[in-house]
């Protein structure tokens, strides 16, 4: 589990480094004076990433917890288990 969790941190830190360069991008959208619909796009777009990276990293800590809690339990129900939490807060995130 720990070695999935390194794959998905270094994901989460690619995404986090795209959401910088948005925000880089609506900053100087806003210097340029750009239409706020467009902005308002971008910044949308930004915060949706960033909801996401926050749901996957709220997932890593269940994870955590629910594999402290019981260490008889099945690494494939965990993961099963995981994944079906994983999914739900990313489809209402």
């Amino acid at each position: 589990m720990e070695q999935e969790w390194n794959k998905r941190r270094k994901a989460l830190i690619t995404r986090l480094k795209k959401v910088e360069g948005q925000l880089r991008g609506i900053q100087k959208m806003m210097e340029e004076e750009q239409s706020c619909e467009r902005v308002a796009q971008q910044l949308s777009a930004a915060r949706k990433a960033l909801d996401k990276t926050f749901f996957e990293t709220m997932a890593c800590a269940m994870q955590q917890e629910l594999s402290k809690s019981d260490s008889t339990k099945d690494d494939a129900l965990l993961n099963e288990q995981i994944g079906h939490i994983t999914a739900l807060l990313s489809k209402y995130g």
